[in-house]
């Protein structure tokens, strides 16, 4: 199989079996010769051999070829079950992974808004979205970006998020992206987001204060909570994107929206290491990421979160779908990636001089998780890589050693069970609090096992194989054990049987909350009216948004495939990331390799091309 979920290196066994064969014995009698390979001397005409008598040569013949037959098969099997490697005879059947990923990366293609590719593999979209960012309180070019999940809605916040998710991916295994032949499909996905970003920001001019659009194409009025006067929007309208009519306003933050200028920072900045071979743009990902920072940073004193800000427009319906808990880490998080993509110290001290501040600032539900509201788990991964592979020593050891020892107590955490909740099928962590309206749980799954795999990758390189916690001594064995099952449990290894991402396996939900997906692609134009045809159809969906992972089963492994239960069947391009990025931290290494030491499909040093030495 192409993909699989079991990464331990696998050495070559090449074996070969001497020909066995019959041995003539001496005879002065006459022998006849039997139409074999062998031959078999017999002095009559019959001959005796362990009390069976040989009364048909045509039925012997027979008898040694099936038992020849059946003697090489026993032995082919032995050969097979003890060369077999233990990783593969222990974790239960494989996934393909290579089909997975494939389908995982297409779902972000069928979210994208803008002037559609003709080229895409999604036959069910079109362009949409061509007028975003002519709106009565702004004039800007919007068009572009991804629709966020079900609607037809663009937030920034979370999709800087799934664009740093991502290129972190590919610059830790851009290996293995380039061995399936999917590394210019993620590089064209990441593309796709990190140009929609670049046109966020305005810059500061003589006429105009510096502005970040935090567009999402918001709704007019109240979410279409005026039953009295109901406007169509982007959400009381189930709609196709193409067929959109209704005004889609933008909403607008100034540089005090510390939280989501970070994110669009590390997304421009994680991008532009993905992109460092064209030169031409990544340097203009990297000076985007700059100028936003400089702006931010010097209004340290004043730092937002959305959700707090005073400013009324900043953020908009926005904050009733992704408000931010806060903003330290998102500002940590961005001066990290900006370190890597620019090796300028400067953005290493401020990150891990306020590392301990928004390790500080973390909320009591979201410790330990990382998704679009939380990064400081990451980071940590991210500071422990540096501590491992590319050791700066003073000033910066204490906080890398404080990052090691936060994330290898989060790995135990995984293993121990003890502070994050389990479903009944206990083959994965999801469900971390069950924390409402956050996107869905298996998120958390995907991102766990994105994390613990790729601290696997880093223990494996660094040659450490165990270490302990309170009461415990955890292995790497079971480290990957633990990563492997949340994977396993959204491809179809859980209670119901089902792959809660569709497309994959023989049995997914099929009533996908997903406006493009249920609706007819028949060239015909269908108003808000005839959409909610579709929203309240049992029908299954017309057209199957492949790759799309859903929000999952609650708490209980309880899942029902409906489309108007957003909180089991709605997708997101957040979700997605975590997903994309656990597939291709799991699936199998390059066929080759140039490193001397474990082949992880890992890229260990080009994330420090830049990185030296502070003089």
């Amino acid at each position: 199989m192409a993909g699989s979920s079991n990464l331990a290196p696998v050495s070559s066994i090449h074996t070969s079996s001497e020909t066995g064969r019959l041995l003539t014995s001496e005879t002065k009698c006459n022998s006849k010769e039997i139409d074999l390979d062998v031959s078999l001397p017999s002095p009559y005409s019959k001959s005796y051999l362990f009390e069976l008598v040989i009364a048909d040569k045509t039925h012997y013949r027979r008898f040694l070829y099936i038992s020849l037959t059946l003697a090489f098969v026993v032995l082919a099997l032995g050969l097979v079950l003890h060369f077999l490697p233990e990783n593969n005879r222990h974790h239960g059947h494989s996934k393909n992974l290579t089909l997975a990923l494939n389908q995982a990366i297409a779902f972000f293609d069928a979210q994208k808004s803008g002037s559609y590719p003709s080229n895409s593999p999604i036959s069910f979209r079109g362009s949409s979205g061509l007028q975003d960012g002519n709106s009565s309180n702004i004039h800007a070019d919007l068009v572009g970006g991804f629709y966020d999940s079900g609607n037809n809605i663009k937030f920034t916040f979370p999709a800087a998020y799934t664009i740093t998710l991502l290129s972190w991916s590919v610059v830790e295994y851009h290996q293995k992206y380039a061995d399936i032949g999917e590394l210019e499909h993620i590089k064209d996905v990441i593309k796709w987001g990190s140009d929609y970003l670049l046109k966020v920001f305005v810059p500061p001019t003589a006429k105009s204060d510096p502005s970040l659009l935090y567009s999402q194409a918001s709704l007019v009025g109240s979410a279409g909570n005026d039953t009295k006067n109901p406007v169509p929007n982007d959400i009381n309208c189930w709609q196709r994107p193409e067929d959109m009519r209704y005004k889609r306003p933008v909403s607008v933050c100034n540089e005090t929206a510390s939280d989501l200028a970070g994110e669009i920072v590390a997304a421009l900045s994680a991008a532009s290491i993905v992109f460092k071979q064209e030169n031409e743009y990544s340097q203009r990902l990297l000076k985007k990421a700059e100028q936003i920072y400089e702006i931010t940073a010097k209004e340290d004193r004043i730092h937002r979160a959305i959700t707090y800000t005073t400013i009324d427009a900043c953020g908009g319906e926005a904050r009733k779908f992704y408000g931010s808990s806060g903003y330290k880490d998102e500002l940590v998080w961005a001066a990290t990636w900006l370190f890597f993509a620019t090796g300028n110290h400067t953005f290493l001290d401020y990150a891990t001089t306020n590392f301990a501040a928004a390790a500080d600032d973390e909320t009591t539900t979201d410790k330990g998780i990382f998704y679009w509201n939380n990064k400081l788990a990451a980071n940590a991964v991210l500071f422990t890589r540096l501590r491992f592979f590319r050791d700066l020593g003073f000033p910066y050891e204490n906080i890398l050693a404080l990052s090691t020892n936060m994330i290898d107590q989060l790995m135990c955490s995984y293993l121990s069970k003890q502070n994050f909740n389990r479903t009944p099928g206990k083959a994965f962590s999801v469900d971390y609090h069950f924390i409402p309206g956050t996107g869905g749980p298996l998120q958390f799954a995907a991102t766990a096992s994105f994390l613990s795999k790729l601290y696997n990758d880093y223990l494996t390189l660094f040659r450490r194989s165990s270490w302990n916690c309170t009461n415990d001594g955890f292995s790497l064995e079971m480290l990957q054990s633990f990563s492997t099952s949340q994977i396993n449990y959204i491809l179809g290894d859980n209670p119901r049987k089902m792959s809660y991402m569709v497309g994959f396996g023989d049995h997914y939900p099929t009533h996908v909350h997903h406006r493009t997906a249920s609706i007819p692609w028949d060239g015909q134009y269908h108003s808000c009216a005839e959409g909610d045809r579709w929203l309240h159809s049992q029908d299954q969906n017309p057209n199957v948004l492949l790759g799309a992972m859903v929000a999952g089963p609650d708490q209980f492994d309880d899942f029902s495939d409906e489309r108007e239960k957003t909180w089991f069947t709605e997708p997101s391009i957040a979700g997605n990331a975590g997903l994309v990025a656990a597939l291709i931290a799991h699936h199998d290494p390059p066929r080759s390799s140039a490193s001397n030491g474990p082949n992880l499909g890992l890229d260990i040093m080009g994330i420090f091309e830049k990185v030296h030495l502070n003089s």
